[in-house]
Parts: C-alpha cells; structure tokens; sequence
C-alpha cells in the first residue's frame, strides 16, 4: 500500500483518509469487499460495498499510473530531454490521459511522413513557417529543394507533415478536441453494403446518428455489437468545422503565406492524426461506461429480484 496514494484517494472518492487507510490494509491482508462492508464496519466507517469497490478499483488505477510515470520518466531521462518542468508536469498529474499527452513528442515513432521529411532536412522549414512571420516564403522554400525534394511545394509538403505531428503532440490541441468530443460529438452506424440481411435484427441503425453524451447504454452497446460482429462501421466525430476552428484558433495567429500552410496543417493532423486518436478513446470509454450502466441495471434488478418475499 502507498502512503502517497491515500490522499489523492481520499480527494476523488470524498472519503475520509482513515477509511481509505483502514480499507486498503484490509485488502492486503487478504479481505473481500462483502467481508469488509459486513464484518470490518467499525475500522471502515460503515462503508458500503460500493464504495469500498470503488477504493480498491481507484488504488488499482493509480498503482497502474504509478508505474506508468515511473517508465516514461526513465525514458525521457535516457533520451537526455528529461527538463525540471517537465518532469514537474508528468510527476504532479493523476490523469492517464494527461500523462500520455506529456509522453507522446518523446515516444519511439514508427517511420512517418513527417519522420522522411526531417530525413529530407526539412524541419528547419517547418520551423520557421510554424512562427508566421511576415517574408517571401516561396524564396525560403527555394533553399530546401536538393536531394529527394524535387520542387518547392515538396518542400512545404513535407514541412506541413512535420507541423502535422507538432500540432497532434500539443497536449493544448488534444484537450481541445476532447473538449469538442465530449460537448458536440455524434455516434453514426453504416451498414456494411452486402451485409443488410445478415444483420436483419439491427436493422434499427442501418444509418443512424445520435449524440454521444445522450445515447443510452443499451442503444450504444447494440451498436458496438454489430459492429464488432462485422454488420455496422460506427464513427464518433464532433462537427468538423467547429472543431477545426478551435485548433486553428492555438495555432494559427497571422494573416499571410506561412499561416495559410499552418492552417492546412492543422486540417491534416485533424484528419489523419488528432482525430482517429481522440475517438479511439471515446471509443473505449464510452464502450467502459456503458458496460458499466449496465452491471449497474443488472445488479439493481437482481437484486430486487433476491429481495422480493417468497410466493406463500
């Protein structure tokens, strides 16, 4: 057990230190949740077994967390970029989400496009277009086209895939996004052509869209059943404009050449990077959260089922 620990689990489950303490001794000696919540009321407080679930579910994660930070840590200090602000960043966080938006400009990267064009000498390019000053761009491009860059717009091309990438690591451009995902977004269904009478019983969203935030848990779990059952291709995506102009609101900050290449940048990374990875993890959430309304339905039923008096 983590003395550490205690205090950021007392501040998210609004449950005093000494219950959390108590409880999670009692895990390490080897107790269950209905032992604890019946037998161990007097060290608990008369906790009840959701709440001493909900303890050792929460330990759980920040144990997980816990060993996370302490690898990205070693990793970043080993790539010699280890700086005291960050490091004060990644320590000071109790968020995964936010831990992996710190990691990602420092995480081993398959080759890209953005990775040829530093290949090709190109991120010095990126760099000064990225500042938006007033100047002849297309003269500045000139300089770069040698070796496998061919032409000037090569050069801005590769240079927007290197933007590309700086614009999805933004930790500032995710929690925009996500902000749009968990406000605005829509879950859509698609039949799959060819698959209409195969998937007959689902026929109910054979072209469907519904707001996320609003879509009941057993409207979102039949969705992604057909889905993983190969009937339906299911997306979640915010309004595109919207969320575009939040992003270009970060970094788009002039008028001329050079902000007209930063803003198709940020169109590509919206598209091809930021995008497919903010919905993948509205995906798993709110396939975790439904899954988790509907244990909840289950649990209640049954037990009411359990609590109704024998037929006499």
């Amino acid at each position: 057990m983590s003395e550490l620990l205690i205090p950021v689990l007392s501040k998210r489950l609004n449950i005093s230190q000494k219950q959390i303490a108590n409880t999670l001794t009692l895990f390490a000696d080897g107790a269950t949740i209905p032992f604890i919540a019946r037998y161990r009321q007097e060290l608990t407080g008369g906790l009840d077994e959701i709440q001493i679930e909900a303890i050792e579910k929460e330990n759980t994660r920040l144990i997980d967390l816990e060993k996370r930070r302490a690898f990205i840590l070693e990793n970043i200090q080993e790539q010699g970029l280890l700086t005291d602000e960050l490091k004060s960043k990644i320590n000071s966080t109790w968020s995964h989400t936010e831990l992996e938006d710190l990691y990602l400009p420092f995480k081993p990267k398959r080759k890209t496009k953005a990775s040829v064009a530093r290949e090709n000498g190109l991120e010095p390019l990126a760099g000064v277009i990225m500042k938006q000053e007033p100047g002849n761009l297309e003269n500045f491009a000139r300089r770069f086209v040698k070796g496998n860059i061919k032409s000037i717009e090569e050069a801005l091309e590769g240079a927007r895939h290197i933007m590309s990438e700086w614009v999805s690591e933004r930790p500032r451009a995710r929690e925009s996004l996500r902000r749009n995902f968990r406000r605005k977004a829509n879950i859509t269904a698609k039949i799959i052509k060819g698959k209409e009478e195969e998937a007959e019983k689902y026929r109910d969203y054979f072209d469907y869209s519904e707001p996320l935030s609003r879509i009941p848990s057993h409207r979102l779990l039949a969705i992604r059943r057909a889905e993983a059952e190969g009937f339906l291709r299911v997306g979640i995506s915010p309004p595109e404009e919207e969320a575009l102009n939040d992003l270009n609101g970060i970094f788009v900050r002039s008028k001329n050449e050079a902000s007209r290449q930063v803003e198709m940048a940020v169109k590509d990374a919206f598209k091809r990077l930021l995008k497919p990875s903010i919905e993948t993890e509205f995906k798993a959430a709110s396939k975790t959260k439904a899954d988790d309304q509907a244990i909840s339905v289950f649990a209640e039923n049954l037990r009411q089922l359990l609590l109704t008096p024998p037929i006499g």
